[in-house]
């Protein structure tokens, strides 16, 4: 630990990155196979599987892949407009479930097919190193099967894909100087756990180019360590936690594996813990609280196995183990299914029998993107699960939704966020989809900006994209959960204070209570919510919301004159989605010039 606090401390010293030294020890380093899986602990693994028949279930579709693909011809080098990242992404899946199928039941076939993968993505011109995702993913695929297949491979095929690894990627991040190294989000853990397990799998024979690669890495990764702190959230959200954390998690288990010791990354502020977030992360409709660029969907998570494992904590592992219970269970839903070995081999290192359910029923994080999270339960798809998050628009993959929440009650998510819309649909049309400054086109796409979510906004005005809304209360009673949002910061300049107040009250009501004090000018105020049911204006303060023959009735209580409405989330522009089954409700009000304004929505389940 005292190790990765000196690296954050001279990151906060040194504006421009340099290599540390020689911090790594490669004497330590041990033979082939030397990541993740040693030789002889396939057995460990085939018990496992012999325990745990969901699992091996897996596998199997492990090797019926890998028969599939005996069959394909190799990838080659085709672009997706300024992508190859699906092509990277195919090598690695071909790569590793090939090398672990060799492992697993000696077939030469998988082998050769995997070293013929291998040299064929040797041949490409480049690995596309201006998006460097893609160098990271084809690093650590080609590293992953150069270290495993090594006493197979010939000498000859051996040399071509370590001269590939080093130049095709070690050498493509420049000494450090790729913009990468200085970045706070998951392109700092692909692109530093890909080329950390390449430069690991070749070290004995490229031992200085390895040590500045492993250097590099342990003098940036910090940099996104940092956002787990203190109580775990992924701050991108769910999706990008699947995918940052899992490369974090590969890069920390590379490293103790090949040379013995994590260097203090596993003990970075909140990392540990950050199974929990994912874990409440998911609700009881099987959809997850998908704020930011992330899709409803929740998936299981492989790493999930290896921090129940550094935590001595098998209830991590509770929807994981209900999930394989589930007989239509596909690839699909691990959401990083290249990695889908990886499943196999971390629960091999766990004791499944002592998995139970979690004890606690909410969680918070005051990090970087607040949020707050309650369910009632870990066994029906009927508990309640209500989201809120604070947060800031200008951070990396965030939305305008600072205040907004979800709500699920009777198996219904009765206030829903749309989630993201693919990149590449809008990049194609020339949105200028990363520019996070205020005015931007990007606050302009429907899924994106303040328009679609369940937040108050300044009717005309986009949320302060620099304005950081903080959970500034937790609310935890034997009815009532939930947590007050300061929103001052976010509805800037135009009011004075804004505070709201969310909370699941008993097992069948929400209350949604929003204070607003006005500056030196009336402020026209809206508050909006986000549905999939059908809606109808009862009366002038109220709707019934209607859904898989369940009802909810939403009564505005206010202090200000309100005028109601529900309109369609038809797309606003050509390069928008269609949002087909949902709609938005809510009303408009204004908050007299240096006056203050209470509105409170309850929303009651109807028995």
């Amino acid at each position: 630990m005292k190790k990765l606090l000196t690296i954050l401390t001279v990151l906060s010293l040194a504006p421009v990155l340099v290599s540390a030294g020689n911090t790594v020890d490669f004497s330590r380093v041990c033979d082939h196979p030397r990541l993740y899986l040693h030789s002889g602990e396939e057995k460990a693994v085939s018990s496992m599987l012999d325990a745990c028949p969901s699992i091996r279930a897996f596998h199997q579709r492990i090797l019926d892949y890998c028969d599939e693909t005996l069959s394909q011809p190799v990838s080659t080098r085709q672009m997706e407009g300024k992508r190859l990242l699906a092509v990277s992404r195919t090598v690695l899946k071909r790569v590793f479930y090939l090398s672990y199928a060799f492992r697993m039941t000696g077939n030469r076939e998988y082998f050769r097919r995997a070293e013929a993968e291998m040299l064929a993505a040797c041949s490409f011109s480049d690995w596309n190193p201006g998006h460097f995702l893609d160098v990271g993913e084809m690093c650590w695929g080609l590293a992953l099967g150069y270290d495993w297949l090594y006493g197979e491979l010939s000498a000859e095929s051996r040399e071509t894909i370590r001269e590939a690894i080093v130049n095709k990627g070690l050498r493509a991040a420049g000494n450090g100087s790729m913009w990468f190294y200085r970045s706070r989000n998951n392109w700092n853990q692909v692109c530093n756990g890909g080329l950390v397990c390449a430069a690991l799998a070749i070290c004995e024979d490229e031992p200085e180019i390895a040590r500045e690669i492993v250097d590099n890495a342990l003098s940036s990764i910090g940099l996104v360590l940092e956002n787990y702190a203190p109580d775990g959230a992924y701050p991108e959200g769910y999706q990008y936690w699947n995918y940052g954390t899992t490369y974090q998690v590969l890069l920390n288990d590379a490293l103790e594996t090949a040379i013995g010791t994590d260097e203090g990354l596993n003990e970075s502020p909140g990392f540990l813990n950050t199974a929990r977030f994912v874990q409440f992360m998911t609700a009881p409709s099987g959809n997850c609280f998908n704020f930011y660029d992330a899709n409803p969907t929740a998936y299981s998570n492989i790493v999930q196995f290896w921090f129940a494992q550094k935590n001595d904590d098998p209830s991590l592992l509770y929807l994981e183990m209900e999930n394989l219970k589930n007989p239509s269970l596909v690839f699909g839903e691990y959401e990083e299914d290249r990695f889908l070995p990886l499943l196999p081999i971390l629960a091999s290192r766990v004791d499944l029998s002592r998995v139970r359910a979690p004890k606690q029923n909410q969680w918070y994080n005051a990090g970087v993107n607040p949020l707050y999270i309650y369910r009632s339960g870990w066994d029906s798809p009927d508990d309640v699960y209500l989201g809120v998050k604070g947060g800031v628009a200008s951070f990396s993959h965030a939305h305008m939704d600072a205040g907004s929440f979800i709500y699920e009650n009777a198996g219904v998510r009765w206030a829903v966020d749309l989630g993201m819309q693919n990149y590449y649909s809008l990049e194609s049309k020339g949105v200028d989809l990363w520019n996070m400054t205020q005015g931007s086109q990007r606050w302009q796409v429907f899924r994106i900006g303040s328009t679609s979510h369940n937040t108050l906004t300044v009717a005309g005005a986009e949320h302060n994209v620099n304005g950081k809304a903080e959970i500034v209360k937790v609310i935890s009673g034997r009815n009532r959960h939930g947590a007050v949002v300061n929103l001052s910061e976010t509805l800037a300049p135009y009011v004075d204070s804004a505070l709201r107040t969310v909370t699941a009250v008993g097992s069948g009501e929400l209350c949604v209570c929003d204070e607003i004090t006005a500056g030196i000018s009336d402020v026209p105020m809206r508050w909006t919510m986000c549905t999939p049911a059908d809606v109808e204006m009862i009366a002038p303060r109220s709707f019934s919301l209607k859904k898989n023959g369940k009802e909810m009735r939403v009564e505005v209580i206010s202090s200000c004159e309100v005028s109601l409405f529900v309109k369609d989330n038809a797309p606003v522009h050509e390069y928008d989605y269609p949002n087909e089954g949902t709609c938005r409700l809510g009303f408009d009000f204004v908050v007299p010039a240096g006056e203050k304004c209470t509105a409170m929505v309850k929303m009651v389940l109807k028995r």
